[in-house]
This record gives C-alpha cells, structure tokens and sequence, in this order.
C-alpha cells in the first residue's frame, strides 16, 4: 500500500508537467484547428532556454525567474513560427499541416543540437525545493510536492482567464464557431497568434519545469509528443478541464 501512495505521489507530479503541454495543445487545436506536431518541439526549446538562463543565475529569483524568461521566449519564437509558417496553412488537409510541423520539429531539434550539443544536460535543482519528505518510509521530492499543488493552480487560472475576460469569451467563442467570430469582426489572426503563443508558453513552461527532475535531452520533444496526444484526446480537442483529467490519468 505504501509503495503505491507514492508511486501515485511521483505520477501527480508528472502529470502536472503533461498537463501543462497537453492543455496548450488542446487550447491551439480547439481554436485553430491544427495538428500540431511541432508542440513537443516547443516543450524540448522551453527546457534548454530554461538550462541556460537558470546556470547563468543564481538563486531563488534567478532561477524561478529563469523559468518565467524562458518560457516567454519560447511563445514569443512560437507566435512567430506561427505567422510566417502556420498562418499560411489554416486552410490546409490536416496531413499537410501535420507534416509541415513535423518539418518545424526536425528544424528545431536541430538547432538545438547545434547550439548546445548532442548529450544531455543537467540543469540546477529548485532552490528551497532540493529536500525530501518521508512518506511512509519512502523518500518524495518535495520539488514533486509543488509540481503537484501547480496543476490544479494553472487549471484555476485559465478557467479565470476563459471565463472572466474578453479575450477568454473570444477565445471559447472561436473554438465553437471560427466563421461566427469573424463575422462579429474580430480580428481572426492576432486572435490565432495570441492563442497559438499562450499554448506555447503552457508547454515552454511544462518542460522548463522538468530540469530539477529530468536531464535535458534533444529527444525529449519525440518522448513527450505522444503522451500530450493520448491525453488531448481522451480529454477532448479543446478541452483543458479535460487535460487536466486525462493527464492524471495517463500519468
């Protein structure tokens, strides 16, 4: 019994980390309406920005700061590939945008090994987080602790956001009926643009907080990808009540 209480504790933990990159996917899909691939590209970009700005540093501001600064990086390089590239395929087969972030995947994983090399790195542990908690005679990271109160916080804060702002009420607008939406005149585009960067920034998020857990690696997008798709389907396209569920779950 008390080696599955943590096992479940440790699976929490991942699942907040999955819900943060499936919800950003569902929430790209439910509005935009493609599939897409490059998504764990995004998460793998997020971890190796987050490697970088938390080893130049140091401590607790610099290192949760380090977070934050490179997930918005990551959305900003999303919000662009989104309107030099994804914007021209909207109105594509579904295959062909599937293959054209495809292509975007194998392009940053690329440039990913050519900047910061082929092995796997290992990024700083969270400071004031890098203790453990005896749970029945078992040892759990307390880092794992807050992975675990952070899911249901980032699942409050973009029901908040859906359901409190204009934005929000546009966004869910959209992800009923696109046509309607921009009829009523809203500006389609930067609408797409705006939720295809908040996606990102969920999955930016979800891998730059894996490196107190995991090793940074270049394969990391390929290894996620899968999961964030089971979870966005058994959750719903467009779902992120549905995400949260389903990673728990899968997890």
């Amino acid at each position: 019994m008390e080696f599955f209480v943590v096992q479940a504790l440790t699976g929490l933990a991942s699942a907040a980390s999955l819900f943060l990159v499936a919800s950003g996917l569902s929430i790209i899909f439910g509005v935009t309406r493609i599939v897409n691939f490059a998504h764990g590209a995004f998460y793998m970009l997020g971890a190796y920005a987050a490697f970088t700005f938390t080893e130049r540093w140091t401590g607790a501001f610099g290192f949760w700061g380090g977070i934050l600064l490179a997930s918005l990086a990551v959305a900003v390089v999303g919000a662009l590939v989104e309107m030099i590239l994804l914007r021209r395929i909207y109105r594509a087969p579904e295959l062909f945008q599937l293959l054209a972030t495809f292509g975007v995947t194998l392009m940053v994983e690329d440039l990913v090994v050519l900047i910061w090399g082929p092995e796997d790195l290992i990024g700083p542990r969270a400071p004031g987080f890098k203790g453990a908690v005896e749970v029945f005679g078992q040892l759990v990271p307390t880092y794992d602790f807050l992975l675990i109160l952070l899911g249901p916080a980032v699942l409050g804060l973009l029901w908040l956001l859906f359901h409190t702002t204009r934005w929000g009420i546009l966004v869910r607008a959209a992800t009923q009926d696109r046509d309607m939406v921009a009829a009523l005149g809203v500006n389609q585009k930067w609408l797409f643009t705006s939720v295809f960067a908040l996606g990102v920034f969920l999955a930016a998020l979800g891998g730059a907080l894996q490196i107190p857990r995991n090793a940074v690696s270049h394969t990391m997008d390929l290894s996620i990808i899968v999961e964030v798709f089971v979870v966005v389907v058994i959750g719903g396209l467009g779902s992120v009540t549905g995400a949260f569920v389903a990673a728990v779950l899968v997890s």
